[in-house]
């Protein structure tokens, strides 16, 4: 057959279709790592901000460890497609094996690809269990102060998870012997020695990661159950802490498409662990990048819900009561500002404010409203004029009144700013308010 033949249409599909979907993961695999170290550089700066740089603790230093390591990782998965073109020792016929010649390159592509898959498993590990060894140091400044009980489980989490990490380790290290049948063709190397899709390692690697998972989920829930936080808190700070359930449901998918996917599972195994530590990296740090985003958000939401709550009800032309929106830094609507509207009643008393208290002792009778005037108002300061005429329809009177104020409203004004009004207050029939 030519070289120049035109390849089969089929293959040529499938070959488009391969590398479309190489294309799509690269720009996922980069994406995510961009958003996971924008989230820890949010979380190293949340943390300088709350204690300096000489209060950082042990977790701190930890998650930019895991994220030298996240990158590795990164660069691993992006080789498994560009450089080993998702191929290993694994969706072989036995007649392909033995008739591979081992100066091809496609036999070592499938090498390489063995190796880079021993890699992956490797930093995914230390990436994952650097993780959780993360969590457990910041929940030793979480339970400080709580007693031995909390303290004695986190001593048993690091036990736990250094075992299960070593458990992990010897898996892959020595799960397949002689070391190097790992990228061996031919003969078949058995399920245990393909690493891209080996049993033995995707589920004893699913269960210690699970297992440890819910075992650092065993230790914040409960406290934070039973604190006396409202519940709508309680269950929001419980749903903050529980970000390992979706690392749990990730671990849970991949090992069911790998099994399941014996011939694309290498670029499989990539792309999942790429989701799976993604999703490790954010809910490590969400923690503490939360109150951040919170305190950063806070006054737009107190402001917003502050401009809704000042509306007022008008009466519009047509008769109709509309409510009235005042929007930020504005005033009332048609531009009028609401202390500088004309008056709703023919004789307004200006310079007074009443509390709810103040009206109600008023109205029992110890002292009338029509017999009230702000001090300093033009009516007095024409009475004071002329206050040696007794002529006039006006009945000239001096009163001196003591206001005192009952606290019966939401918000209380102090007594002090209530003062003595004095002084010569006229009240003519024709300005009467109604009694």
């Amino acid at each position: 057959m030519s070289a120049d033949m035109p390849m089969d249409p089929a293959a040529a599909a499938a070959a488009a279709a391969a590398a479309n979907a190489f294309q799509n993961f690269v720009r996922e695999d980069f994406a995510l790592f961009a958003v996971g170290l924008a989230v820890t550089i949010t979380r190293t700066f949340a943390r300088v901000k709350q204690v300096g740089f000489k209060g950082l603790q042990g977790d701190d230093y930890l998650v930019w460890l895991a994220m030298l390591i996240y990158a590795a990782e990164t660069a691993l998965a992006y080789s498994v497609g560009a450089v080993a073109m998702g191929l290993a020792n694994n969706g072989m016929t036995d007649e392909q094996r033995r008739t591979l010649d081992p100066n091809s390159p496609e036999f070592r592509t499938r090498v390489t690809g063995c190796k880079i898959q021993l890699s992956g498993w490797s930093t995914y590990s230390a990436l994952l269990w650097t993780l959780k060894f993360s969590v457990l140091v910041f929940y030793i400044r979480l339970t400080t102060g709580l007693g031995r009980d909390f303290r004695r489980r986190i001593r048993i989490g690091f036990a736990l998870l250094g075992s299960t990490y070593i458990a992990a380790t010897l898996n892959l290290f020595l799960g397949c012997r002689p070391f190097y049948k790992y990228w061996q063709i031919n003969p078949d190397p058995g399920d245990g020695c393909q690493p891209a899709v080996s049993t033995r390692i995707v589920w004893v690697y699913a269960s210690l990661n699970i297992i440890s998972d819910l075992y650092l989920l065993s230790i914040p829930i409960p406290m934070l159950w039973n604190t006396t936080l409202a519940l709508p808190k309680k269950i929001g700070l419980i749903i903050l802490f529980s970000g390992g359930v979706f690392i749990i449901v990730c671990a849970l998918i991949r090992a069911v498409l790998i099994v399941t996917d014996p011939i694309g599972g290498a670029q499989t195994a990539g792309s999942w662990a790429v989701r799976e530590t993604f999703v490790a990296v954010i809910t490590t740090n969400l923690p503490m990048v939360f109150p951040l985003i919170s305190a950063w958000l806070k006054p737009i939401i107190s402001s917003l819900a502050r401009s809704l709550r000042s509306g007022s009800y008008e009466k519009s032309a047509d008769g109709k009561f509309r409510r009235s929106i005042v929007t930020f830094g504005g005033g009332a609507r048609n531009g009028q500002n609401r202390e500088a509207r004309a008056p709703r009643t023919a004789n307004p008393l200006t310079g007074l404010t009443f509390t709810e208290s103040e009206e109600r002792m008023l109205s029992q009778g110890q002292v009338r409203l029509q017999d009230l005037q702000a001090a300093g108002s033009p009516n007095n300061s024409a009475t004071a004029a002329g206050s040696g005429d007794d002529g006039g329809d006006g009945i000239r009177k001096n009163v001196e009144i003591a206001v005192t104020s009952v606290q019966h409203d939401e918000n209380p004004q102090s007594p002090a700013n209530f003062a003595f009004a004095t002084g010569p207050i006229t009240k003519s029939p024709s300005t009467r308010l109604p009694h």
